[in-house]
């Protein structure tokens, strides 16, 4: 039989986490979905208590994919999981998006960059940035979904490397201490020579161009980068600084593998406050949801409901799923796409047909669920949109390269 039980020390992080969401986040959710760009000054206190628990050797309340912890509790009956730090990170983020997903956004030290430096850096980079708070800086004006045309470019002077270029749309790009920049060493090598740098804050040459006003997740502020001969020290390129033209752009994707279930995550945990709201407002409704009766056979919404629940739960098992197979190292690019695209088009499903569901009220301020609907759409778009998910998914199910088909 299968056991989908948690481990012992997963379901104690992610009830930790859960309290966070309902206790931190939530109380303060509509107050910085209506001041855009305003620091969430509640998330230091959070942040501080965090780092303490990671000090002392608790489990953390949050953190990026692709930690290298051990964890190592699962019942006999579930697979090994020799690592843990991707499911336990995922779990994390899911129960800090129910809360609210751009407050978990805002995390101090808990930044995607953090997922790239955990997935591509040395032993002696995860030592120096190990506890730095790193955005992850890819997208251009030039380019979105595809990550192979990066024109942002890092020449090598000396014992430093001096970058040129703009990035757009960074998540925590004014407030966190890194940025995880990514740069092609030679252009005309094209993708092989694309490598990813950690730029500290204050690095000359690195500024804040402005901030963009957003539909939703404004709790978290998104920035616009320029990089004009940006100074940083030579051993800041992560990973290997030898270009590959064989696999040279596979280290910099693995960064995916880890990121993307994470976003899968939150989409799930803004599904899952959804339902859980919609599902009270249909029983003080006095329409009863049945798990004996054929849907067919009960109240239009109700088999809607069931519907919608069952979507998030395959959502739920497939970025598990993905997590399990990044904590054992197993490859596992094919399913980091599948749960990232159905946890992103299951969330603006759910939580715009919640609204729809709560009539007036929906659509009001009285409650979150307009503003879980505006921000479902980011978790459905960055991170590779819906549609390139969905190109890596059958490249890889038919075996096909990105040049047999685009």
């Amino acid at each position: 039989m299968i056991n989908l039980e948690l481990p012992k020390k997963l379901r104690a992080s992610a009830n930790q986490a859960h309290q966070v969401a309902a206790q931190i986040f939530r109380p303060i959710s509509r107050k910085y979905d209506l001041a855009e760009h305003e620091y969430p000054v509640e998330l230091d206190t959070m942040a501080a208590m965090v780092d303490g628990l990671s000090d002392s050797g608790t489990q953390k309340i949050s953190g990026a994919a692709g930690g290298r912890s051990d964890e190592d509790e699962s019942p006999a009956t579930m697979p090994v999981n020799a690592n843990g730090g991707n499911m336990s990170a995922l779990l994390n983020a899911l129960e800090t998006s129910w809360g609210d997903v751009g407050l978990m956004l805002s995390i101090p030290y808990q930044g995607l960059g953090n997922a790239a430096i955990a997935a591509v850096a040395t032993d002696e980079q995860l030592e120096r940035f190990g506890k730095v708070w790193a955005s992850m800086a890819i997208t251009e004006p030039s380019f979105g979904s595809d990550s192979a045309a990066v024109t942002t470019t890092a020449v090598l002077d000396g014992d430093e490397w001096v970058l040129n270029g703009e990035k757009i749309f960074v998540t925590a790009g004014e407030r966190s201490t890194h940025i995880v920049v990514w740069a092609s060493v030679d252009r005309s090598l094209g993708r092989a020579a694309i490598k990813s740098f950690v730029v500290p804050r204050d690095a000359p040459g690195l500024s804040v161009a402005r901030l963009e006003h957003k539909l939703g997740i404004k709790a978290s502020d998104t920035a616009v980068l320029l990089l004009q001969d940006c100074r940083i020290p030579k051993d800041n390129i992560l990973g290997s600084p030898e270009v590959n033209v064989e696999k040279g752009f596979a280290g910099v994707m693995q960064t995916f593998d880890n990121t993307r279930p994470m976003v899968a995550a939150m989409a799930i945990g803004v599904t899952r406050a959804a339902l859980e709201e919609l599902r009270t407002i249909l029983t003080d409704a006095g329409i009863e949801i049945s798990y004996d009766t054929p849907p067919n056979n009960q109240h239009a919404a109700a088999a809607e409901f069931l519907r919608m629940e069952a979507d998030y739960e395959s959502a739920y098992l497939l970025a598990m799923r993905a997590a399990w197979m990044a904590d054992n190292k197993q490859p596992n690019s094919l399913q980091a796409s599948m749960s990232k695209a159905k946890a992103g088009r299951t969330g603006t499903d759910v939580t715009l047909k919640s609204v729809e569901l709560a009539g007036a009220v929906g659509y009001s301020q009285r409650l979150l669920l307009e503003k879980w609907g505006r921000d479902s759409k980011i978790l459905d778009i960055f991170e590779g949109t819906q549609q390139i998910q969905q190109l890596i998914v059958a490249r890889r199910v038919l075996n096909k390269t990105s040049a047999e088909l685009k």
